[in-house]
């Protein structure tokens, strides 16, 4: 199993979506780390959004340098 790095970010009340931060943020560690992939958790906190089983979800996404990222969305 290759070896991989999370990152969380949470999205609060009144800021924009972190993906691009997290992402960011992530693509560093991983090159630090000399990773070739990652996670990144994206919890949304914001009040009025869907219910937790209507939002959460994975895909996969890539960085900036072309890393994959296993992105969670809840």
């Amino acid at each position: 199993m290759a070896a991989r790095s999370l990152e969380l970010k949470v999205w609060r009340e009144h800021q924009p979506d972190p993906l691009q931060q997290g992402l960011a943020q992530l693509d560093g560690y991983l090159d630090r780390l000399e990773f070739d992939t990652g996670v990144l958790a994206v919890f949304d906190s914001r009040p009025d959004t869907a219910p937790i089983t209507e939002r959460t979800a994975f895909s996969e996404v890539q960085t900036s340098s072309g890393r994959t990222v296993t992105l969670l969305r809840g």
